[in-house]
């Protein structure tokens, strides 16, 4: 079976159908393969965008148009707050929203702003949902990333940001456990989504990564979806502060 056929994802819609499904970052790149996964799985979707572009594309989608697709800057406290409050029951929070800044980042200003959004602002989409999460035993799933492992030498902020992502989702494992909430994270592989558009045009870079992974090739969003909705669904409930990595081998070769 191909690995972007929907049809493989029909065991998870006993678990997902009628539940409630945050996925911010979701109208662009891995968020949006993620959402696409849920809404096949029957879930109710609330998505957030940051441009107008990825949130008009996320309503042209036909996976996606049923869905509640809000704007969110993660950087905003207060609105991170308004639409977490807005959501009447919450089943699973998935934090997507990141950025990267290739070469920028080295300066400190810039630095700070990728952390901003890509850590603190998955803490801030965390907080504000651990109540409504509370109430319905839910889950959280946050995305870390290869260079939680590695360095970065053009990305100190993304790599600092998704190494915070991993002792986070630890830490908040701990403290969520009593409440009920399982709080796991995924560490995707190369992925061919607009965040990658440099590294796939550059042929030996390209190559490279294909070459050290196992499986031999890219991987796609859509390679994501299982292991998100395995770790957020029943058969996953002994598992909390999990890192996950679904990367083809790249991490072990």
């Amino acid at each position: 079976m191909a690995h972007h056929d929907p049809v493989a994802r029909h065991w998870s819609a006993a678990w997902f159908t009628g539940k409630t499904v945050l996925v911010t970052g979701g109208t662009s790149g891995i968020g949006a393969g993620i959402s696409r996964g849920f809404a096949e799985a029957g879930a109710k979707l609330v998505c957030t965008g940051v441009t107008g572009a990825e949130i008009e594309a996320a309503r042209q989608d036909p996976l996606l148009s049923a869905a509640r697709i809000e704007r969110l800057d993660v950087r905003d406290r207060v609105a991170v707050e308004r639409l977490v409050s807005s959501i009447l029951e919450l089943d699973v929070v998935v934090n997507c929203a990141g950025v990267i800044r290739r070469g920028e980042e080295l300066d400190p200003d810039v630095f700070a702003d990728v952390v901003d959004i890509n850590l603190t602002g998955s803490m801030r989409v965390c907080a504000a949902a651990r109540p409504k999460l509370a109430e319905r035993g839910g889950s959280i799933v946050n995305v870390a990333s290869m260079l939680s492992f590695f360095g970065g030498g053009l990305v100190p902020g993304y790599s600092a940001s998704k190494g915070g992502i991993v002792q986070m989702t630890k830490s908040l494992a701990i403290a969520y456990a009593q409440e009920g909430i399982r709080v796991n994270a995924i560490a995707p592989g190369w992925i061919e989504t607009s965040l990658t558009r440099e590294l796939q045009q550059d042929e030996g870079r390209r190559t490279a990564i294909i070459n050290r992974t196992p499986l031999r090739r890219w991987g796609k969003p859509e390679d994501l979806v299982g292991g998100v909705l395995f770790l957020c669904s029943p058969v996953a409930g002994f598992i909390t502060g999990t890192i996950l990595p679904i990367d083809g081998g790249y991490l072990i070769a």
